[in-house]
Order: C-alpha cells, then sequence, then structure tokens
C-alpha cells in the first residue's frame, strides 16, 4: 500500500534521507520512498502495510503525521509521468517556451536532444541572428510540436 508522510515544507529530502536509513537499519518492510518537488510537505512510501510505515517516521524530526487513507497507485501515476524529464515529449523541430532563465518568455525550435544530460540544444526564434542555446530540459515546455514535414 502507499501511505503519505506529512512533513515539514522545505525538509522532505532530509527526511526522506531518514526514512530510508532506519527502515533499512531495523529491516523494515517499506519497497520505495519518493519526493515529488511539486508537493511541498508530503512524502509518498509504499510499504507491506501502516504498521511499518509508522514505526519507521517514529522519532523522526520534521515528520508531522501520516494521512489517515492510504492511496493507491493510480492516484500518483500523474505525478510519476510529470516527475518525468521534459526532454523525453520534445522532439527535434519543435517549438519551445523557455520557463526560466535569461530568455524566458522567449520561444525557440529545438534543433538538438541530449536525453543522458537532460539538455536541449534549441535557437531562439525571435532575435535578428538565431544562435543556438544548450539549456536544461526541465526549463523549457513544448508551445508547438513540429509537422511530420518538417522531422523528416
Amino acid at each position: 500500500m502507499i501511505y503519505v508522510y506529512r512533513v515539514t515544507a522545505g525538509q522532505e529530502r532530509i527526511v526522506l534521507e531518514m526514512l530510508y536509513k532506519k527502515a533499512k537499519k531495523d529491516k523494515l518492510k517499506i519497497y520505495s520512498l519518493a519526493h515529488f518537488e511539486d508537493l511541498k510537505g508530503y512524502l509518498i512510501a509504499e510499504g507491506e502495510d501502516e504498521v511499518s510505515i509508522r514505526q519507521a517516521g517514529l522519532r523522526i524530526t520534521h515528520i508531522k503525521g501520516i494521512l489517515e487513507k492510504p492511496m493507491e497507485i493510480s492516484e500518483i501515476e500523474g505525478m510519476i509521468e510529470a516527475a518525468k524529464p521534459a526532454a523525453l515529449s520534445v522532439s527535434k523541430g519543435d517549438i519551445v517556451e523557455l520557463i526560466s532563465g535569461p530568455f524566458k518568455g522567449e520561444k525557440a525550435r529545438v534543433i538538438k536532444i541530449d536525453s543522458n544530460k537532460e539538455e536541449v540544444t534549441v535557437e531562439l526564434t525571435e532575435v535578428a541572428v538565431p544562435i543556438p542555446v544548450t539549456i536544461k530540459a526541465n526549463t523549457i515546455k513544448v508551445f508547438q510540436k513540429a509537422s511530420q514535414e518538417e522531422k523528416g
């Protein structure tokens, strides 16, 4: 079953590490722990039963409690999908909008994708001389998908 810890916002990574160490040391039946950047103040844990989950959280600072009702995997699938890097959903030739950094708000065309480094190289479209810029994949969002002719 999947349970949700309520934790002090901003302390999720520290609590995650402490939970991991305690579960490993005490050989608790906790199978996975997850923290999503978009979900401040919460950690997700998959365990055999509520007893294991509660035992892992005992006397760990910054844990405020556990949500009453366990969740189903289908309820968090959307968060898992959202956590995947944008580079996987972007294709060469797509028009993207930069959502952070010095070119925030600018439109650009994807000219190269490096999935290993989670980087994309884009060419700014609204400038006099197009310059290639390599940026992190999580700093873009797809504005317009490339048509089939443009990809070929």
